[in-house]
């Protein structure tokens, strides 16, 4: 069935088993009744109508057994980095993982070994550091430079910093929390750094399909071809169209013996697919997908500006620019308030469930972290409760 997707659609999640909603006040102290959500980084939206279908089909036929011939679910994956990313992948290169999470955590199992580091351009997605701490590696954190509210890269500060234990470089490209997309330029010059000090290059590539309005997101084999041996992507259905509870992710490898690295691995741990996610992000990668998702990306870019202007005129409050992603990264740094404070007047007088910029590495002491993908009404209702919250500040 097609229909026109309707993103204003309050849909109640509360008691659904959403992290999202249903854990905010164990989390964050934000009540069920009356909080809002805007943390755990997934949409309060339904996904295209063609992901459903396929659920139906599924349930229709009754019999939910292992997955086999994955050849639809291959070409589907090509059609779509062909056609929305100009990047043509070969079937032999894509392993599917339990999402990216997953996927990362096998990287650093396949290509590192205990006590090495693990380079993270920081502030970044808080998983990183938890994966590569948890496996015994040292996270290495490389600051982004903040110029004129953005950020952008510090190579010669990270050159110096370089020890040569280092083995990998976790890249999140667009950036989340920042909400960067990379240059061409800028990706060749991680590209460049990782060959210098003998990089993995890990590219977390799970928001690039959403974007706003006049961005450009480049994936990174397109960008620099020349580092092939050394470059493992990952891509996802989930941030782009909000499955995330499917749990399932691409990790693409060009090199052949990378892939027999971490294949190994794989097997090691005796990781299959997941015959749900499979079905549909086979759905998703298809035109009606691709249709739902620029509708999606203009929705976005709508709530942007509802929120920019709003918590911007708040003094000492600064949004970073959002060139991708749905994830506002908020510096509260000019209210001349400590970290406790402006988070406290979020979560108890606005009663917003919000990521703390801390967790998220060094150069997040002063943000905080607001998912936007929700019905405008909601992100309206949020940032009148942010004024009232900083009114004193007026």
């Amino acid at each position: 069935m097609q229909f026109s997707p309707n993103f204003d659609e309050r849909i109640d999640r509360r008691g659904t088993h959403s992290a999202k909603w249903d854990k905010m006040e164990t989390v964050y102290g934000v009540p069920a009744d009356g909080g809002i959500a805007m943390w755990v980084a997934d949409m309060d939206f339904r996904p295209p109508a063609c992901v459903q279908t396929a659920l139906d089909g599924m349930n229709a036929h009754g019999i939910y057994g292992y997955f086999g011939d994955d050849r639809a679910y291959l070409a589907a994956i090509r059609w779509w980095m062909s056609n929305r990313h100009g990047w043509e992948v070969s079937p032999d290169s894509v392993f599917t993982t339990h999402g990216l999470v997953n996927g990362t955590a096998l990287c650093v199992e396949a290509y590192t070994k205990p006590g090495d580091g693990v380079v993270l351009m920081t502030p970044v997605y808080h998983a990183f550091a938890r994966i590569v701490a948890s496996s015994g590696r040292r996270v290495v954190e490389c600051p982004l430079a903040l110029e004129e509210g953005r950020y952008v890269l510090d190579i010669p500060a990270w050159d110096a910093a370089m020890t040569g234990t280092e083995r990998m470089l976790i890249l999140c490209s667009p950036h989340n929390p920042g909400g960067r997309v990379w240059t061409r330029d800028e990706l060749r010059a991680i590209a460049d750094f990782c060959k210098r000090h003998d990089l993995i290059l890990v590219s977390d590539e799970i928001h690039h399909d959403l974007v706003m309005p006049g961005q450009k997101h480049m994936v990174m084999p397109v960008a620099a071809p020349e580092i092939m041996d050394r470059l493992v992507m990952m891509t996802a259905t989930t941030k782009t169209f909000n499955i995330a509870g499917a749990h399932i992710g691409n990790v693409i490898i060009p090199d052949e013996r990378l892939r027999n690295l971490f294949r190994g691995r794989m097997e090691a741990l005796g990781i299959s697919p997941n015959s749900f996610g499979m079905a549909m992000a086979t759905a998703a990668y298809s035109p009606e997908g691709a249709a739902w998702v620029d509708a999606l990306n203009l929705y976005l870019d709508g709530n942007r500006r509802i929120f920019d202007t709003g918590i911007n005129a708040i003094p000492g409050v600064r949004s970073m620019p959002l060139e991708s992603t749905y994830l506002a990264w908020a510096d509260f740094s000019g209210t001349g308030m400590d970290t406790a404070e402006f988070t406290a007047r979020v979560e108890k007088q606005a009663k917003i469930a919000i990521n703390h910029g801390p967790t998220f590495g060094k150069g997040g002491e002063s943000f905080l972290r607001f998912n936007l993908a929700t019905p405008r009404d909601v992100v309206t209702e949020a940032v009148e409760r942010l004024k009232l919250a900083f009114a004193d500040l007026q």
